[in-house]
């Protein structure tokens, strides 16, 4: 358990905020598996929440189940983003947070997320006006800085805890290296022994054993997962039991048919039929990794033009899959 202001977070794990992937749907799923402390939303424009951008505030919308639940917003002018974050207290989710690591290029060209880390008055001064119209705890998200010449990620964490926030999460990576190479857990012990506030870990928490691994190795307070829960949506669940003592049970195929159809069904619902057709196809080819034949399904369905042939694919391999599972 760990403490983040008002908020009470048990199981100390977080789904990271991802643009494309934690959207409404998302969320629920990796929450009724269980195991989740912290969900978190797509990474916001601050403009666009001011604006008043229609698909902006859909973005926004979450149920009652989802909580604790975090918005992150970013942006890189002070008075924009003091405005977004009153649109977020109104919204009122547990927890406002503010990007300081997206290493996207569309971001930096903005001056905003990682890019802030090369201003750290502007990053101050941002941190202040969002923290001083929030009820709710404020947290930031950054990473170990620009690149290795240019690593001031303690400096940014005590910045953080000297105006108000009530935790930080790092991504043990430099915004050059992207999601490249490996993530250096060291100097999240670093920015522990560094900071009274908690500490959230972030990358290449793949595996429940990572997530353990990372604990213990650092002794920060919390982990948060990011593409790992692509991959495997029960990892929260998975890393809870091992915290707790246990080991925690693989999902069966039959379960994974389950989750996936069921996710695919909210995304059609919900979604033009071009997008979904984008998004069926991304969450299948992470959904199906290391299944048998999934590479199979995945040249298959890039042929398939319309959202009804794709469903009708997807479903008849993963009950192929089933059958196989129950005969063996």
């Amino acid at each position: 358990m760990v403490q983040v202001g008002s908020v009470r977070v048990e199981p100390p794990l977080w789904l990271a905020p991802m643009a494309g992937v934690t959207d409404r749907d998302f969320r629920l799923i990796v929450r009724r598996i269980g195991g989740v402390g912290v969900v978190s939303m797509e990474f916001i424009s601050s403009r666009a929440i001011v604006s008043g951008n229609q698909k902006t505030r859909e973005l926004m919308v979450f149920s009652g189940e989802e909580r604790p639940l975090a918005i992150q917003i970013y942006g890189s002018d002070v008075a924009t983003m003091r405005e977004a974050a009153l649109v977020v207290e109104e919204l009122g989710p547990d927890i406002c947070d503010i990007n300081m690591g997206c290493p996207a290029n569309k971001v930096l060209k903005g001056c905003a997320g990682a890019a802030l880390m090369g201003d750290l008055g502007l990053a101050e001064r941002i941190i202040r006006a969002v923290r001083d119209v929030l009820s709710m705890p404020l947290t930031v998200k950054f990473r170990l800085g620009l690149d290795d010449c240019r690593r001031n990620y303690l400096e940014l964490g005590r910045i953080c805890e000297a105006n108000g926030v009530a935790a930080v999460a790092l991504h043990a990576r430099t915004a050059r290296q992207m999601y490249t190479g490996e993530a250096d857990w060291s100097h999240l012990a670093r920015l522990k022994e560094s900071l009274g506030i908690p500490v959230i870990g972030n990358g290449d928490v793949r595996e429940p054993e990572d997530a353990v691994r990372m604990l213990a190795a650092t002794g920060c307070d919390g982990v948060m997962v990011g593409r790992g829960a692509t991959l495997n949506p029960w990892i929260f669940s998975q890393i809870a039991a091992r915290l707790a003592g246990g080991r925690g049970t693989a999902p069966t195929l039959a379960e994974r048919r389950d989750l996936i159809l069921g996710h695919f069904r909210l995304v059609t619902e919900r979604e033009s039929s071009a997008y979904a057709l984008h998004k069926l196809r991304k969450f299948t080819g992470w959904y199906t990794h290391g299944l048998p034949h999934g590479r199979r399904l995945r040249q298959e369905i890039n042929q398939l033009p319309d959202v009804s042939s794709f469903l009708a694919a997807v479903e008849s391999f993963l009950d192929g899959l089933v059958e196989e599972e129950r005969a063996a």
